[in-house]
């Protein structure tokens, strides 16, 4: 018997902390209206002191199995996609492993970016589908507001990032016509990796942090906004279609599209592109910011949870991160 896999729960867990961009204002020189003017946020979630990664993944798992009704021990496999990791190592799914007493299953961090939610997407159903595992817990999770230049000097990206967590339980279903995951695609390009990228702490040099390091803010992210920009709303439009091509399904069958939250302005780009009603869109990134790989399952949830998805409907989700990766999936929803 041939399988093919579902979404039966989703979930998410934000920090309770709201910083505004009058909160920012008082950081570093910049205006409520040059941030929204350029990224669409007012605000993102950053965590309280003492609240970990895992503690956000571990609210999230625990939402999408109230959701879906099941247990931990109903899940045989985690797989855990951030580029915030809670510890050089081990990954983060291992302190998530612990929080939820999983046992012995096995937990796997991914590391692609904004685009780690598809590439776990894409794992888990390979897991599924060939049998090797009956339900696959995927989350995206990620801490950004600990890492972030928050002066005028690295204002261009720390207005940009939200903490978050979100996730979903993947598991089989014989029934071929029902809902499930239909296709998915993802990509890299790695000669791009210095264009969006944290240099240091790093194992290729003689010593991994150094005090000129972090003196040259080399420990901050860095963007080159503009090459971002550019390679995103080429590359999201081109993997979405390639996925509904696979997937035979056409652009206007498509009843609700989600793209990564990394910058409004990308995600109205794309879909001027495209042509894709503002009826058809979800975005959140206005009150979370950029999540990075928790994006995408985080406004799955809140789409679930606010009505916007409907049995039966065609759902696509489309991300673009540093690496560059990038990815899309069209699924059933049901």
């Amino acid at each position: 018997m041939s399988l093919r896999s579902r979404i039966t729960g989703t979930g998410m867990c934000v920090p309770d902390r709201v910083v505004t961009n009058a909160d920012l204002v008082e950081m570093m020189d910049t205006t409520d209206e040059w941030i929204q003017q350029r990224t669409g946020i007012r605000e993102r979630r950053w965590v309280e002191d003492g609240q970990k990664p895992s503690d956000l993944a571990f609210g999230a798992t625990r939402a999408a199995l109230e959701n879906a009704d099941l247990e931990i021990s109903d899940i045989d496999c985690i797989l855990l996609s951030t580029l915030s990791g809670e510890h050089d190592f081990p990954g983060t799914s291992f302190f998530l492993h612990e929080k939820i007493d999983a046992g012995d299953i096995p937990c796997i961090d991914l590391r692609a970016q904004c685009s780690g939610f598809l590439f776990g997407l894409q794992m888990a159903d390979a897991l599924v589908v060939s049998g090797r595992h009956r339900r696959v817990l995927v989350l995206g999770c990620e801490v950004h507001s600990t890492g972030l230049d928050k002066t005028t000097a690295g204002r261009d990206v720390s207005v940009i990032f939200g903490d978050g967590a979100g996730a979903v339980i993947l598991e089989g279903t014989d029934a071929a016509d029902g809902p499930g995951l239909l296709e998915v695609r993802v990509h890299s390009e790695g000669k791009h990796a210095r264009r969006l990228w944290t240099e240091a702490p790093s194992s290729a040099a003689p010593v991994r942090l150094t005090h000129e390091m972090i003196d040259d803010r080399r420990i901050y992210p860095f963007m080159d906004g503009r090459f971002v920009f550019k390679h995103a709303v080429t590359r999201m439009p081109e993997v979405l279609l390639e996925t509904l091509n696979a997937a035979s399904v056409k652009l206007d069958e498509v009843d609700l599209f989600l793209f990564h939250q990394a910058n409004l302005r990308i995600n109205e780009f794309v879909a001027q592109k495209l042509e894709i009603p503002e009826s058809k869109l979800v975005n959140n990134i206005q009150r979370l910011g950029n999540c990075s790989a928790a994006a995408l399952p985080i406004l799955l949830d809140e789409a679930a949870r606010e009505g916007r998805l409907e049995a039966g409907q065609l759902v696509s989700l489309t991300a673009f991160g540093s690496g560059f990766t990038w990815g899309s999936a069209i699924l059933r929803w049901g």
